[in-house]
């Protein structure tokens, strides 16, 4: 969010559900008269391995590993652990994956134009005091140096390049994503009072001197008005502040489901206000909301993580049971190369896996997952010649089309230094948001093919009427479980309180569904955090 003007785009950070559906439909078209050919194949997350996790028709473990530390998940909380595993001088660990690469939600494709993001895909500039997050990127030539007062210079080829996001709004593109041009003047004055209110937000500190709100979101502040926010959803907030703007309502929903999956009328109200008050844009002397992006998303981020759990990861591996024995922690799993299961003994173990999946896993664990909500996503990459609008402001980063029924989509060649492109890569983005999100995962099963193919093109006919004619190959993936949602009474809630605690002081929890909101920084803090628990505890128990 700039201040008053743009707000965040927390749809490239959802989290992938490790037992979640990716369907690939590559669709191939041709020519004036052109025939749809669309061949489906499941890809990245093995959701046909994950879903033996309810019946648990393994084979006996005929191999087993003794290891003093067990990271399980590699997406970025997973990866975030075995850096901080590095950094404490402890090299006697073990990761192990159920997909075939690491990085969750921070994966990418790549076909023979472009690399492009399969789910997160930036990272916003961190918080001045998020030193932790802001040592990482001067680890990884991210932020080259410092200025004289202290604040990180960062690499501006990993900076977003201008034009950075655009709006379809009253039958035009415009700059930025909140509406402008053509709003009433009681619009407009609403807009200003919310970002006023927004920016108050930010700046506001609790009796406990912590900001309200904060990132990670440990850091906030313990405020108990502030906090019964929580207790109502971000439209209870809206009508009761005394806001009636339609464009308002439009663009705080779009925002909501950007960064939660759920909308305005599902989302607790201190969620969506720490969506525009959570980032203090102090880390740049210009104090705006630039962004760090690479045509592969974050996958960029999960690469640089990867290199601390090298030589130390099991892909491919499905772990089905966790329990504690004789001061030990015992793990089964199958290897879906081998198809043979084996047996991982543990001094402490790192769940950095999602609570639907935890309770498969280890035992009493569904008395939490049904407070935990997961919104399904959708998202389609489209290989096309053109991108005609007609339109005076260019093509941009991101690009949100008003009133649709999807959030718009990202350029993935954007950042390339060569302009000219033979041909273009967008990935479109589409959260099923809903009350009933159990029921919306069943749904969204049920739908073939050409449901998908339509439901996309007709979302995108709105700001480009010709965008069938031109589209050579659409990648559609559904995820079931795309990320954590913060309803309301979730982040202060008992049941997220309860599965964030440790098991006998030998089995940990790390995942951004204990933080509840989905984003690249809080699974980074969640790594670090589990990481110094289990060291400090150790520490205590010698």
């Amino acid at each position: 969010m700039k201040s008053g003007e743009d707000c965040n785009r927390g749809r490239r950070n959802f989290v992938k559900g490790i037992a979640a559906s990716l369907l690939l439909i590559p669709l191939l078209q041709f020519c004036t008269d052109k025939i749809a050919v669309l061949v489906m194949r499941l890809t990245g997350t093995n959701h046909i391995l994950g879903h033996r996790l309810w019946i648990k028709d393994f084979p006996k473990p005929v191999e087993q590993i003794h290891i003093p530390y067990l990271i399980i998940g590699g997406g970025i909380s997973g990866l975030s652990a075995a850096r901080q595993f590095h950094k404490k001088g402890i090299s006697d660990f073990l990761l192990i994956e159920m997909a075939d690469h690491l990085g969750g939600n921070s994966s990418n494709g790549q076909n023979k134009y472009s690399k492009y993001p399969l789910g997160a895909h930036y990272l916003p500039l961190p918080n001045f005091e998020d030193k932790e997050l802001l040592n990482f990127l001067e680890e990884e030539k991210i932020i080259t140096g410092y200025h004289a007062n202290g604040l990180p210079i960062f690499d501006e080829l990993q900076l977003t390049f201008a034009p950075d996001e655009r709006l379809f709004y009253k039958n035009n593109w415009q700059e930025g994503v909140v509406p402008k041009e053509g709003n009433s003047t009681e619009d407009d004055k609403e807009f200003q009072r919310f970002f006023k209110l927004m920016d108050g937000f930010r700046a506001a500190k609790g009796t406990d001197q912590k900001y309200l709100f904060n990132i990670p979101l440990y850091l906030s502040s313990k405020d108990e008005n502030t906090r019964k926010l929580d207790t109502i959803t971000m439209k209870n907030w809206f009508e009761e502040t005394g806001f009636r703007s339609i464009p308002l309502f439009n663009y705080i929903d779009y925002c909501c489901k950007d960064d939660f999956g759920l909308g305005i009328e599902f989302v607790s109200a201190w969620a969506g206000i720490h969506y525009f008050a959570g980032r203090k844009q102090d880390s740049v002397l210009e104090k705006n909301d630039s962004v760090l992006t690479w045509p592969e998303g974050n996958a960029r981020l999960a690469h640089h993580l990867q290199k601390y759990a090298d030589q130390k990861t099991l892909k491919n591996h499905l772990v089905y049971e966790v329990k504690t024995e004789n001061n030990k922690v015992f793990v089964k799993a199958f290897d879906d190369v081998k198809k043979i299961s084996l047996e991982i003994i543990a001094n402490k173990v790192v769940m950095a896996t999602p609570q639907f999946v935890n309770q498969h896993l280890i035992k009493d664990r569904k008395v939490f997952t049904k407070s935990f909500h997961y919104t399904p996503w959708l998202l389609a990459t489209l290989t096309v010649d053109d991108l005609s609008d007609n339109s005076s402001f260019p093509l941009s980063w991101d690009n949100v089309i008003y009133d649709a029924k999807g959030l718009g989509y990202v350029y993935a060649q954007h950042q390339a230094l060569n302009q000219v492109q033979e041909k273009k890569i967008i990935t479109y983005y589409y959260s099923f948001s809903s009350g009933d999100l159990k029921k919306t995962r069943r749904e969204i099963y049920k739908k073939d093919k050409e449901y998908w193919k339509q439901l996309v093109f007709n979302d995108l006919k709105i700001a480009h009427p010709d965008i069938e004619e031109y589209t050579e190959e659409m990648e559609v993936f559904l995820l079931g479980h795309g990320m954590i949602s913060p309803v309301p009474d979730f982040i202060f809630g008992n049941a997220k309180k309860q599965a964030s605690q440790n098991i006998g002081n030998k089995i940990y929890f790390a995942h951004t569904d204990l933080s509840g909101i989905s984003i690249f920084e809080e699974a980074f803090h969640q790594g670090i955090n589990v990481v110094n628990q289990i060291l400090h505890e150790t520490t205590l128990d010698t």
